[in-house]
């Protein structure tokens, strides 16, 4: 059995890997604690919730704001820039990085997925994946209930309408909508 550092890497480095792999398993957990502590804090223990995240996210901004309740999957593989915010709702699946810009500003019930499953029943059931990363730029709004799949990279200055579905790469100076998501509107 591979160790836990190979696996890891494995994952990040996009190649299919055991994702029932025990130190995965346990990197979950550990993580899932965090966030029900995180999930359970009282609104106004702000420092607190902001410690707490810090230690999470593998990298953030001075200013950031993320409503409870939050879902990531591991937490260090998010990167949030400059004045960031999140709704309620917000879940990550980070099995690759997301990478926001700064600026960014994320609606309720938003969903960014990174893990990728094979198509073939047998390969899935026996917990293979591989991740696909998902990058953000700067100055965008992720419209409510929206959902970003692996592998997305999303220009500056995009608007994203709320229940979208983004499955691939959007230019910078858009609006989109629509499942799937297409251009609804050049910005100047």
């Amino acid at each position: 059995m591979e160790n836990s550092t190979d696996i890891w890497e494995k994952m990040l480095s996009g190649e299919i890997y055991d994702a029932s792999h025990p130190g995965l398993i346990n990197r979950l957990e550990a993580t899932r604690e965090k966030l029900w502590e995180f999930n359970h804090m009282r609104p106004s223990c702000k420092e607190e919730m902001r410690n707490l995240l810090c230690g999470l996210l593998g990298g953030h901004g001075e200013h950031f704001q993320v409503n409870q309740p939050f879902r990531c999957d591991y937490g260090d593989n998010i990167f949030i820039g400059e004045n960031f915010f999140a709704n309620f709702n917000l879940t990550i699946l980070d099995e690759a990085e997301v990478r926001f810009g700064d600026n960014c500003f994320v609606g309720p019930n938003v969903s960014i997925y990174t893990a990728c499953h094979p198509l073939d029943v047998e390969n899935r059931n026996k917990a293979l994946e591989w991740s696909e990363p998902v990058t953000i730029g700067h100055n965008v709004w992720i419209g409510g209930s929206a959902t970003i799949l692996p592998g997305v990279t999303v220009g500056d200055n995009v608007v994203i309408g709320g229940g979208s579905v983004v499955t691939k790469d959007v230019p910078s100076n858009v609006v989109i909508g629509g499942n799937p998501a297409r251009i609804i509107k050049h910005l100047d």
